[in-house]
């Protein structure tokens, strides 16, 4: 059961913003234990919007859910010392400072290995720990630019665009997740960890395993061309009357009931569409003969028509569309939490599903206030209240969380 499945795994999380947090989320989601260390005044993250739910950044609720909050100034001894004493009883750490600051702090993996031999030290960054950009910082948008992904997106002669959702920080996060678990078994085997070296940069070209492949293979840049797909045709959205379909017809046997359901028998033989690499050569033509047949009825009726034929097709949907749709009410993603200040949330939950979906995932809990675990969690290292509170007086702590537990 995914809830249980990490039960026991403790992760210090250093990490801010979007790529650190989604991964220690969903390590959290499979029931690590996740503490996520901020500053005092907070990290970036809560920063990030619009939207605000109640003053709350949405973004950061989003990211943060199941972990536990401390807030921990790293610019003091004392605060330094703090986090030594949690990484000494972590199994994981995930960092997303520039390459160098956390060995600044003395928190660095050669630093606490040597007291935490089995600690996986996963550090997170935009261009990687060595390389001439390695002290470069980067986000999303900027690692889309720079991994060569905007320029295959938008139409030819457009001008750049991105991808909307930050894609680079999401397979960033993934990735690090994946290297995280596959460390840690191998840590549960011979006592020994490592340190990870994950980056957006690299993230975001294996994203980009198939286009780059193609380069390889061709020496040819791929041409930026909309929704269409540079190695399969028809794989494109088209209009119909009262919207946009994305259509997916390029098997043979799809290609040829395509024909048919459209009534244009005549384009299965046509000497510029009988094979895919030929209607890929001729995607213009082909998209100009395809148009308007699909422009005759509306979208729903096309949807229908060509499942029934086995063709892949789907309406070009938006998020009003998804989050109403029967494929969303039964997918068992669609997430609620109580948050103290924000109130109910809803959100995407964990991904894996939807058989048994409530007892495999469990309940889950909102993203920490600022600071709301503090004191739970230097009691559990050890920390009497006395020393707690003068951490606190002192600001090492930051203020006292309303919200603590």
């Amino acid at each position: 059961m995914f809830k249980r499945s990490l039960r026991g795994l403790r992760v210090v999380d250093f990490s801010h913003v979007l790529a650190g947090p989604v991964c220690t989320m969903m390590l959290a989601d499979m029931g690590a234990d996740v503490i996520k260390i901020e500053p005092p005044g907070g990290e970036l993250g809560r920063q990030i919007g619009p939207p605000w739910i109640a003053g709350e950044s949405a973004v950061y609720l989003s990211v943060n859910r199941n972990k536990r909050g401390m807030a921990l100034d790293l610019k003091c001894d004392s605060g330094r010392e703090v986090a030594r004493r949690l990484i000494d009883r972590a199994d994981v750490v995930v960092e997303n400072y520039r390459p160098g600051v956390m060995q600044a702090f003395g928190l660095d993996y050669d630093t606490l290995a040597a007291s935490n031999r089995r600690l996986v030290f996963c550090s997170i960054s935009a261009y990687g720990q060595t390389g001439p950009l390695r002290g470069r910082p980067g986000v999303d948008g900027i690692i889309q630019a720079a991994s060569g992904l905007m320029s295959t997106l938008g139409v030819a002669d457009g001008e750049p665009v991105k991808v909307a959702t930050p894609v680079a920080d999401m397979a960033t996060a993934y990735m690090a997740t994946i290297a995280i678990l596959a460390a840690y078994h191998a840590a549960q085997r011979s006592g020994q960890g490592e340190h990870l070296d994950i980056s957006l940069y690299n993230a975001t070209l294996m994203l980009q395993q198939i286009g780059y492949a193609s380069y390889f293979a061709s020496d040819t840049a791929p041409a930026k061309a909309g929704s269409a797909a540079p190695y399969a045709a028809p794989n494109e959205a088209y209009q119909t009357l009262d919207g946009w379909i994305m259509v997916a017809a390029y098997h043979p046997k799809r290609w040829q009931a395509l024909c048919a359901v459209l009534g244009a028998g005549e384009l299965e033989h046509d000497p510029r569409f009988c094979t895919n690499e030929c209607r890929v050569a001729h995607r213009d033509a082909l998209r100009r003969e395809l148009t308007p047949l699909f422009r005759q009825r509306a979208t729903d009726v096309w949807v229908n028509r060509l499942a029934e034929l086995d063709i892949l097709c789907a309406p070009v949907a938006d998020y009003h569309d998804v989050v109403r749709s029967q494929a969303y009410a039964e997918s068992g993603i669609d997430s609620w939490v109580d948050h103290p200040i924000a109130g109910k949330v809803r959100m995407p939950g964990f991904a894996p599903g939807p058989a048994h979906a409530a007892t495999a995932h469990g309940p889950i809990t909102a993203a920490p206030t600022l600071g709301q675990h503090s004191r739970q969690i230097l009691n559990e290292c050890g920390y009497d209240t006395a020393e707690i509170d003068t951490m606190f007086a002192s600001g090492v702590l930051g203020k006292p969380d309303p919200f603590s537990t």
